[in-house]
């Protein structure tokens, strides 16, 4: 049975960090793309992060340089660091795992997390 468990969400001022974490059983991550989706208030759910089974990754440019994807295979974990985090960054993380190891934004994502909220806010 496959389970997808996030966390790490909450409430976080202009200019920090969150760290989220996904945590996987069911399946061996190894050959899996792992997603990291958001969905803000009113718009259409948007991934901003993947790491591939080839070992690359990919960044939406609105968080290039500020977010880092990372996963330990051996754990089936992943996790997304966050910094200097802005209003705009406001919205449900979704984290999401491919079968298709190279998968890009557009292509399936076999299973999904709960979501965890992000709130950047003063």
């Amino acid at each position: 049975q496959v389970q997808v468990v996030e966390s790490g969400g909450g409430l976080v001022q202009p200019g920090g960090s969150l760290r989220l974490s996904c945590a996987a059983s069911g399946f061996r991550l190894d050959y899996y793309a792992i997603g990291w989706f958001r969905q803000a208030p009113g718009k259409e759910r948007e991934g901003i992060a993947i790491s591939k089974s080839d070992g690359t990754t990919y960044y939406k440019d609105s968080v290039k340089g500020r977010f880092t994807i990372s996963r330990v295979n051996a754990n089936n974990t992943g996790s997304l660091q966050m910094n200097s985090l802005k209003s705009e960054d406001t919205a449900v993380y979704y984290c999401a795992f491919s079968s298709l190891g190279v998968a890009n934004v557009d292509d399936y994502w076999d299973y999904w997390g709960q979501g965890t909220q992000v709130t950047v806010s003063s």
